[in-house]
């Protein structure tokens, strides 16, 4: 039997604070066993009601594109990450640049974007981007040394707050690396300040030119 509608958003509540990842419609449902699940439009439904009534509170409800978490507000940054003594520093433009590039032009190669940049890309910026998670090897290009391709990833997106590239401004929008850059640099900084509720804030290590 189905629990009511006032019974499944508290599951759903406390389900998504607790998890410490954003949680997907999917993984939602599966907190249900079969005969009680409710459909899809019904935790839809739910998630639009959880979303209007944290709408004014500290927190609120976010979707990515893994999934939903909670946050707690940009606004409230000053003073939230109060709790962390460690601050968390801006990354470099050149990451910054590099991370642009990958994510417009992919799956693009190092070589390719050096060549765009005009300068050598740094193995720690590379080697950053990966463990980040931001990037990926989407596989090899065929030519000869077979250089690895790299694209953004799920997380990446996470980390943005992006639910697909598509938000992303377009190339129309943005014409130059600089402006590309701004617009990673601004969506960082209001992610350090969106602290999620259920994780410390995650400290950017500073990778220089």
């Amino acid at each position: 039997m189905t629990p009511n509608r006032q019974t499944l958003k508290r599951i759903m509540e406390a389900a998504i604070f607790s998890a410490g990842r954003p949680l997907s419609l999917e993984a939602i449902g599966e907190l249900f066993y079969e005969d009680e699940r409710p459909s899809n439009e019904v935790l839809r439904e739910l998630l639009a009601e959880l979303h209007e009534e944290y709408s004014r509170r500290g927190v609120f409800l976010k979707e990515v594109a893994s999934g939903y978490r909670f946050q707690a507000d940009a606004e409230l940054g000053e003073w939230v990450t109060r709790l962390w003594e460690e601050k968390p520093q801006r990354y470099s433009r050149a990451l910054l640049e590099t991370l642009s590039l990958i994510a417009y032009r992919q799956p693009i190669t190092r070589g390719e974007i050096e060549d765009i940049r005009g300068v050598s890309v740094s193995s720690q910026i590379i080697k950053t981007l990966l463990e980040r998670e931001w990037v990926k090897v989407l596989g090899h290009r065929e030519v000869p040394g077979r250089p690895a391709m790299y694209g953004t990833t799920r997380t990446f997106l996470d980390y943005f707050n992006l639910r697909s590239l598509a938000e992303l401004p377009t190339l129309a929008e943005v014409r130059d690396l600089d402006k590309i850059g701004a617009e990673l640099d601004a969506r960082l900084r209001r992610q350090q300040d969106e602290v999620q509720t259920s994780l410390p804030l995650e400290v950017a290590v500073e990778v220089e030119d």
